[in-house]
C-alpha cells in the first residue's frame, strides 16, 4: 500500500488498530467527492472536467461519518476544497497533522 507521506501511513496504521478494536467501522481510503460537475461549453469543442476532493480516509465513528485528511502544510488548494466541501455538500473535513 502506498501513501503520500509517512504521517498518512502512520495514521492508516492507527485507524486500522481502531477498526480491529471496534472503535470505528467502514474504513476507506482515497474517497472522492465531486465538488463541481463537468462543464461542456456551447461551442462543443471544450469540456472542463469535474472538480473533486479526494479524502485520505473516511470511516464511521459513533454512528457519524468522519472525513479525514492528513496534512503537514495547508495548501491554498486544500483550503479551497475544504471550504467547498462544507459550503456545497455540508460536509466537514477533519484535519490531522
Amino acid at each position: 500500500m502506498k501513501f503520500d507521506s509517512r504521517a498518512e501511513a502512520r495514521r492508516w496504521g492507527h485507524l486500522c488498530m481502531q477498526l480491529r478494536a471496534g472503535e470505528i467501522s467502514e474504513l476507506r481510503r482515497q474517497v472522492a467527492y465531486e465538488l463541481v460537475p463537468a462543464v461542456k461549453y456551447s461551442d462543443a469543442s471544450r469540456v472542463k472536467k469535474a472538480i473533486h476532493y479526494v479524502a485520505d480516509f473516511v470511516y464511521v465513528e459513533k454512528g457519524v461519518e468522519v472525513i479525514e485528511d492528513v496534512k503537514g502544510v495547508l495548501t491554498p488548494e486544500f483550503k479551497l476544497k475544504r471550504h467547498l466541501m462544507k459550503a456545497l455538500l455540508g460536509l466537514e473535513v477533519r484535519l490531522v497533522k
